[in-house]
């Protein structure tokens, strides 16, 4: 039973995690990722399917997984979506917490461990914050991190469908974000060279789990759409080039700082961890090392999907949420693990060493948390010389009162002309074919034919559209018709005011929304024009 004060901390974490995701949920600027991971689950209940319907460029999990979501994203949409990304970030608590203290051996301070992990992971602003808005971390973080524990179990000598789970939790991990694929063959390898974990053989059956789930979610889109597939899940993501040597040395140079920025405890504890070990190198004992079978694969897995996302053309910080959950996990174990040697040769008190971490670190936490530069994001909407502009409302009621006029204009089976597919998913609105990607729909370097079998727009096609569209009322933001990808480059201002010259021979503009959405671009809503 674990002690009072590990109880009350507990429900402090979990009262700070709660508190920083509602408050996201409604002030978290909103995102353009947001619209097309939810447009493209709302095309599932429709019964499409991505690479052969519409284009999608992660993998297939995450739009079926929240097509179980419809009914309430189409009568509540963003919002919704981010409830209901909050409740998977939720479930990614229970099962760090579980893999921290299983991974942290049978001694004494395992609830510890797992109570070290669960504060490093629910009071983090940032790690709210990218858990809560709609993208692929909260869902691929939890298979990630649930497979990873049935792993443990299975190691430990549990019943070989406990393998078997974790195999397949790991598999549909890699289903839904293609970085997770490595962290596959590292568990598999992991399993088999631990001569303690080798009898059991789990190695094999978490492999079997992996290759049979990640095949069924993957097979069928290779049968009937392999060009989609390829598409999505290859060429949109190595056709993007950061440019000369220098500039990618900088790009990735800022995916460091800012991920030690936006973690900074839990660095700050890894440095310390670090020079613990290297402190007591040489001095464990057998039975030592015995009790910290599993969590060099933590940090193993943590490893191998960093230098992944780092070695991508443009690594985003926010990459690194997914795998956040089991870098806290090996922390909390590594943590107690080292304080268990420390005690044992200094002659300390381990419940109170346990003990007088656990509450350092979660108010260091708490220090990091109120001091997070993405609070004044909050509120404030942007810097005019030496004043500060705070918002009037929160971005989720700006998004619901544009979404309001929509629907004043349309009937729901009406299509919008619009790129900010957030927008379209709160209204409930659907938008013309080629634009299911939003902003990223614009491929200018594909032919028409190539355009086409992808699902996605060159200039001829979006020209075409531009011109026969048969939506009856348009938004354009800063973010329309203005990027081409895959390598996300502004289009030329020249070719962008063609295309609004082409969508204002037959649209005439009846509304402007200054500081709306993602960056604050100006939103211009477009009626069509009545025929002479």
């Amino acid at each position: 039973m674990p002690q009072p004060w590990i109880r009350t901390f507990f429900l402090l974490a979990l009262f700070a995690w709660v508190t920083l995701g509602t408050v996201n949920v409604y002030w978290a600027n909103l995102n353009q990722d947001e619209g097309w991971y939810l447009y493209a689950a709302l095309s599932c209940s429709d019964g499409l399917l991505p690479y052969r319907d519409f284009a999608f460029t992660q993998g297939p999990v995450m739009p079926f997984f929240y097509a179980l979501a419809g009914p309430w994203l189409e009568h509540a949409g963003v919002e919704a979506g981010r409830w209901f990304t909050l409740i998977l970030a939720g479930c990614i608590l229970f099962f760090t917490a579980r893999l921290a203290s299983k991974s942290a051996g049978s001694g004494p301070g395992c609830a510890e461990a797992g109570l070290l992990a669960l504060i490093l992971l629910a009071v983090n602003v940032y790690q709210s914050q990218f858990t809560t808005i709609v993208k692929t971390y909260s869902l691929c973080g939890l298979l990630l991190v649930s497979g990873l524990l049935a792993a443990n179990r299975a190691a430990g000598g549990h019943r070989p469908w406990v393998g078997l789970l974790g195999g397949i939790l790991l598999g549909l991990a890699a289903a839904t974000r293609l970085s997770v694929l490595f962290a596959i063959p590292v568990t598999v390898f992991f399993l088999l060279i631990r001569p303690s974990i080798r009898p059991t053989r789990a190695w094999l059956y978490v492999a079997i789990g992996a290759a049979v789930a990640f095949g069924a979610a993957m097979l069928p889109f290779l049968g009937m759409a392999p060009e989609g597939l390829w598409f999505g899940l290859v060429e949109y993501h190595t056709q993007r080039d950061a440019g000369s040597l220098a500039a990618s040395a900088v790009y990735k140079a800022g995916f460091l700082s800012r991920v030690v920025s936006a973690y900074a405890v839990a660095c700050a504890l890894l440095a310390v961890l670090v020079c613990g070990v290297f402190f007591l190198r040489g001095r464990r004992e057998d039975s030592e090392r015995r009790e910290q079978t599993f969590q060099p694969l933590l940090w193993w897995v943590t490893g191998v999907i960093t230098l992944i996302h780092i070695s991508a053309p443009y690594p985003y910080d926010d990459y690194q949420a997914l795998v956040y959950p089991v870098f806290c996990a090996a922390l909390g174990a590594g943590t107690i693990s080292l304080l268990r040697g420390i005690s044992a040769r200094a002659g300390f008190d381990p419940a109170r060493m346990f003990g007088a971490v656990c509450v350092c670190v979660f108010f260091c936490c708490g220090l990091a948390a109120a001091s997070s530069p993405i609070n004044q994001e909050w509120v404030l909407r942007e810097r005019d010389r030496i004043w500060w502009r705070l918002k009037e409302r929160s971005p989720m009621a700006d998004l619901k009162a544009a979404a309001a006029f929509v629907r004043e204009r349309t009937e729901p089976s009406d299509l919008v002309l619009t790129q900010d597919l957030y927008l379209a998913v709160q209204a409930g609105r659907r938008v013309p074919p080629g634009l299911e990607m939003g902003p990223f729909s614009y491929f200018p370097a594909l032919t028409a034919d190539e355009a086409a079998q992808r699902r996605v727009l060159n200039r001829e096609l979006l020209e075409d559209l531009l011109r026969t569209s048969p939506a009856k009322f348009a938004a354009i933001s800063g973010y329309g018709l203005a990027i081409e990808s895959p390598k996300v480059a502004e289009v030329d201002p020249a070719e962008r005011e063609r295309f609004i010259n082409l969508l204002r021979e037959r649209y005439s503009r009846v509304k402007r929304i200054p500081g709306f959405g993602q960056a604050n671009t100006t939103l211009d809503f477009y009626s069509l024009n009545e025929p002479p």
